[in-house]
C-alpha cells in the first residue's frame, strides 16, 4: 500500500493526484447544487418582482459566473500540482485569459444594462434603446481594448510603448478614414441632438422615407416605394431634414375659380359658405378664407384650413371630405366652377361699294 502511495505520475504521487480529483469533483458538484437549487430558486423569486435588476443578476450568474466557477476550479486544482516551469506558465497564461474574458463581459453586460435601462425611463424610451445599439458597440469596443491593454501588461510587455503606437497609428488611421470617422461623429449628433428618431418620417432633399435603423455610419430608411434607402450619417447632418412625424398639424390652401357669370351675391356667400363646411368638420381648424384676386378665366378665392393631425391618411381624408362638400354645396346654390376659356369677339363690318 506504502508503495502504492509512493508512486509517481508526471511528477506528483497518488495522494496529490486524489487531492487534485476531489477538488475538481467536489466543487463542480458544489457548483452544480448551487445552480440547482438556490440559483434556481432565486429565477422563479425575480420572475415575480416588478424589478428587471434581479433578472439580470440571475442571468449574469448563469451566463458568466457559473462557467467561470468551473475554470477557477479546475485551476485551484491544478495548481496543486508541482508543474514544470513549461507548463505552468502556459496554464498561468490561459487562466489570465479566461479571468478577463469573464471580467470584460460582465463589465459589458451591466454597462449595456444600466444605459438601457436609463433610456427606458425617458420619453420614447424605446425607440432610444434602438437608436443607443451603436453606442453600445462604441462603449464594448473600449471596454475591449483596455482589457487587451490589461492582459499584455501581465504578460509582461511595455504598455506604454504599444499605447504610443497605437497613438501614432490612430493618427494614420484617422486621417485615412476621415470620412468614416465623419460619420461616426455624426451618429452622435443624431443620438444626442435627436433631429428624428426611429418611426419618424422624414424628407432629405428629394428623398423621403420612415426611418427604420440608425447606425453607426448609415441610417436606414423605408422609402414610400418599398426599397430600403441607405443613407450616411453626415450627409443626413449636413442636410436640411424635414420631420414630419413631429408636425402638430398640416396647413391646407386650396384656391377655387369661379366664373365671371356668378353674381355678386353669390360671391360674397362663398367665403361664408366654405367657412361653415370646413369648420363643421371634425378635426379640422379653419383659418382664413377671401376674395383673392380677378384672373384670366375665373374669380379666384382662396382658403386656408388646419387639419388638427400629422397622420398623412387622415388629412386626405378630411380634404376629400371638405372637396366634396364644397362640390355638393356649388352645385346646389347652381355655381360654376371656372375652367380655362377665351371668348372670340368678331366685328362684322358692312362692305364699303364705290
Amino acid at each position: 500500500m506504502n508503495n502504492l502511495w509512493g508512486h509517481t505520475y508526471l511528477g506528483n504521487d497518488i495522494k496529490t493526484w486524489l487531492i487534485v480529483s476531489g477538488i475538481i469533483i467536489g466543487g463542480f458538484l458544489t457548483t452544480r447544487f448551487f445552480k440547482g437549487t438556490l440559483l434556481k430558486k432565486f429565477k422563479r423569486w425575480s420572475k415575480n418582482t416588478k424589478s428587471s435588476f434581479d433578472d439580470f443578476i440571475v442571468v449574469s450568474f448563469e451566463k458568466y459566473v457559473i462557467p467561470f466557477l468551473y475554470f477557477l476550479i479546475v485551476y485551484a486544482a491544478l495548481s496543486y500540482l508541482h508543474m514544470p516551469q513549461v507548463t505552468e506558465q502556459p496554464i498561468h497564461t490561459a487562466m489570465l485569459l479566461i479571468c478577463t474574458y469573464f471580467i470584460l463581459q460582465i463589465i459589458n453586460s451591466a454597462l449595456q444594462y444600466f444605459l438601457l435601462s436609463v433610456l427606458k425611463n425617458q420619453d420614447g424610451g424605446e425607440t432610444k434603446q434602438k437608436q443607443a445599439r451603436g453606442l453600445i458597440i462604441i462603449i464594448k469596443a473600449i471596454v475591449w481594448i483596455m482589457g487587451v491593454v490589461f492582459v499584455l501588461d501581465n504578460l509582461g510587455y511595455n504598455v506604454s510603448t504599444i499605447i504610443a503606437g497605437l497613438g501614432i497609428g490612430g493618427i494614420a488611421i484617422a486621417l485615412a478614414a476621415q470620412t468614416i470617422l465623419g460619420d461616426l461623429f455624426s451618429y452622435f449628433v443624431i443620438l444626442f441632438d435627436r433631429p428624428f428618431e426611429i418611426g419618424d418620417f422624414i424628407i432629405v432633399d428629394d428623398k423621403m422615407g420612415a426611418v427604420e435603423y440608425i447606425g453607426i455610419k448609415t441610417t436606414r430608411l423605408r422609402t414610400l416605394g418599398g426599397e430600403q434607402l441607405v443613407c450616411s450619417n453626415k450627409d443626413l447632418t449636413d442636410s436640411r431634414v424635414h420631420n414630419y412625424k413631429r408636425m402638430e398639424k398640416r396647413r391646407v390652401v386650396f384656391n377655387i375659380g369661379v366664373t365671371y357669370q356668378t353674381t355678386s351675391e353669390k360671391l360674397k356667400a362663398i367665403p361664408v359658405v366654405v367657412k361653415n363646411i370646413i369648420s363643421k368638420t371634425n378635426d379640422v381648424l379653419f383659418d382664413r378664407g377671401h376674395f383673392s384676386a380677378f384672373g384670366d378665366s375665373s374669380l379666384n378665392f382662396e382658403f386656408v384650413y388646419f387639419i388638427l393631425s400629422s397622420d398623412y391618411a387622415l388629412y386626405m381624408d378630411k380634404q376629400q371630405a371638405v372637396n366634396f362638400e364644397i362640390f355638393e354645396t356649388f352645385e346646389k346654390m347652381n355655381i360654376d366652377f371656372a375652367y380655362p376659356t377665351s371668348t372670340v369677339f368678331i366685328n362684322k363690318e358692312q362692305p364699303v361699294f364705290e
